[in-house]
Parts: C-alpha cells; sequence; structure tokens
C-alpha cells in the first residue's frame, strides 16, 4: 500500500485543506491567535502519519500515530475556540467535527491494530 492510499492520510489531508481555506479568511488578529496555531495542529496530523508510514518497528509507528492523536485533539479544541468566537458557522462545525470524529476513529483502529501486533 502507498501512503497517497491510506484512509488515515487522505482524510488528514482533507482536514487540512478546509481548515487552511477557513484560516486564510480570518483577520489578522485571530490569524495570529487562532488559525496559525489550527493550520500548524491540523498539518502535524498527515506529517505524523507519513513519518510513521516510513517506520519499519511497530513501536515507532504507534509513537507516531500517538502524535497525530494528540494533533487531532488540539485541533478540536480549535475547533471548539473558532465556532465560540464566531470565526466559522455551525454548519461549518458539524461538518468539520464530523470529520475530526471519524479521523480519531479511524487512527484509535490503526493503533489498536498495532498494538496487537506488538504484542504478539
Amino acid at each position: 500500500m502507498k501512503l497517497k492510499d491510506l484512509e488515515t492520510y487522505k482524510l488528514s489531508m482533507e482536514i487540512g485543506d478546509k481548515v487552511y481555506s477557513i484560516a486564510k479568511e480570518m483577520d489578522y488578529f485571530n490569524k495570529d491567535k487562532l488559525s496559525k496555531q489550527w493550520v500548524r495542529a491540523t498539518g502535524s496530523i498527515s506529517l505524523n502519519i507519513s513519518e510513521c508510514f516510513g517506520r519499519y518497528s511497530y513501536k515507532d509507528q504507534r509513537t507516531f500515530y500517538y502524535y497525530s492523536r494528540g494533533s487531532l485533539n488540539e485541533i478540536v479544541t480549535c475547533l471548539q475556540k473558532a465556532r465560540k468566537r464566531e470565526l466559522i458557522s455551525d454548519d461549518e462545525y458539524n461538518l468539520l467535527l464530523n470529520d475530526h470524529n471519524t479521523l480519531g476513529i479511524k487512527l484509535d483502529n490503526f493503533i489498536n491494530s498495532v498494538n496487537k501486533l506488538i504484542n504478539q
């Protein structure tokens, strides 16, 4: 399997593109205070999945999946802040939250499968 075919990678890239589109439209203050961090955290997910994909040790792979999951939690917080500050609509919030939740499930499944391989 190639990295570009991995569902977690594709979904993380899609989320990254959506967040970037929203963030680039924010005014300077909100870009500086929230959107920069949101974009960095979102990018971190796909970057860590990429790094994980090149690792040959299951323990190394798991570590980078954990990093990705941590970044996912960070961007959910950014998403909540963006909604509370009225920087995104309810519809945008709900669509992105659904994407985040889907990716979270997929990452957890990956982590669980790697844990099984480590414990064999």
